[in-house]
């Protein structure tokens, strides 16, 4: 054996790291800790997979213990509002070291753009959702723009549309995380997806307490309807709200709290303390608009915690009402929210406990693994 052979042999095995995998997963950005980024770590895991990704920021999970290479295309720059655009170009530019893996599984809305790369693969998408902006929520967010902005935004999504699309086209297999989104697909995309519901670790999730405290984990941003909480906790100066996790619309809603001594902010949490925080609430509130799947229903669940949460989107597939916790209505949200958190009592929502445990096993990680494996 030559000595670059020889080389090359003692490097990969002693770090199996650097040993080729048949599996490459690649994901928009890590920013959050949300569902979709803890779909792709256990996939990850489960698959021994390399991971590729646009950027890595600070309040996200930690990715220094990947089972496989970790690379970081670092597109996004301090420009903000073109977020998309630095994305989709990083992936449709990378040329990646191996292009021979038997499947690469593709998560979010830029990601897609990387499948010219990989001609030979098994080409998966897992698709969240059809890019919004383009699609159903067109209208929504370019009504939050100025009319330079919108000009802008016009570009963007005539720019990135039929690329999106050619992308998709390629694709030898679409999975989705709900009947819901699976619809959505049908009718944006006129393509076929196959649901596999996001995984839940349900041994991490467990019930600690009762605590006199109902908790809200999502992200800050419009869409959640996180202001429609506080609204309601305003006007139930004797009911206590955590609110959680962070986003770009955090500081508006710290200023409708204000001088409301029962509403209070944690910021970003650690996942040890946020999952203590829900090991230790009385339940949780999850109001979302049009939600694709919810993982924070599930995971209140888990840890023996009832939900209150909106009557439709994939929720619907996840929370069992009057069993799991209680659906809130669009037309009469606040009202209803007020409603719901006097109903569900500290007793009741006790003696849902079982009931939400059991309901959240049917979203565990082993399930999701499983199904998976059905199409690769």
């Amino acid at each position: 054996m030559s000595n670059a052979l020889w080389c090359i042999f003692l490097t990969f095995s002693q770090n199996p790291k650097f040993m080729p995998t048949e599996n490459q997963i690649i994901h928009d950005l890590f920013q959050i800790k949300g569902g979709g980024e803890r779909l792709v770590l256990t996939a990850c895991d489960y698959l021994s997979a390399d991971l590729m990704t646009g950027f890595v920021g600070q309040n996200t999970f930690d990715l220094s213990s990947l089972p496989g290479q970790l690379v970081n295309l670092k597109a996004l720059s301090q420009f903000n509002g073109i977020k998309t655009w630095q994305l989709a170009k990083a992936f449709k530019n990378h040329q990646p070291a191996n292009t021979n893996y038997q499947n690469v599984i593709y998560s979010g809305v830029a990601s897609p753009l990387a499948v010219s790369q990989y001609t030979n693969s098994n080409n998966v998408f897992y698709c969240h959702t059809p890019p919004r902006f383009i699609y159903d929520k067109n209208a929504f967010y370019m009504a939050q723009l100025g009319w330079l902005k919108q000009l802008a935004f016009k570009q963007l999504v005539k720019w990135f549309k039929p690329q999106y699309e050619a992308a998709v086209d390629q694709m030898n297999v679409i999975l989705t995380n709900s009947n819901f989104v699976q619809k959505r697909i049908e009718q944006t995309l006129n393509k076929s997806a196959h649901v596999v519901y996001p995984p839940c670790d349900t041994n991490t999730f467990k019930w600690h307490s009762a605590g006199d405290y109902y908790l809200s984990l999502a992200r800050h941003d419009e869409l959640k309807r996180i202001d429609s909480i506080i609204a309601a906790f305003k006007q139930m100066p004797d009911k206590k709200l955590v609110i959680a996790s962070g986003g770009t619309q955090t500081n508006h809603l710290k200023k409708l709290a204000h001088n409301h001594d029962n509403i209070s902010f944690t910021g970003w949490l650690s996942d040890t303390h946020m999952k203590r925080l829900l090991g230790e609430c009385l339940a949780t509130i999850y109001v979302p608009l049009d939600e694709d799947f919810g993982m924070t229903p599930v995971e209140s669940m888990s840890a023996g915690k009832p939900v209150i949460c909106s009557d439709h989107g994939g929720l619907l597939e996840t929370m069992l009402n009057e069993e799991t916790g209680y659906f809130v209505s669009n037309e009469s949200l606040e009202q209803d929210l007020i409603a719901q958190v006097r109903k569900l009592t500290s007793q009741r929502a006790q003696s849902m406990q079982q009931a939400c445990e059991s309901r959240a096993q049917e979203f565990d990680t082993k399930i999701f693994c499983h199904k998976l494996k059905e199409f690769l």
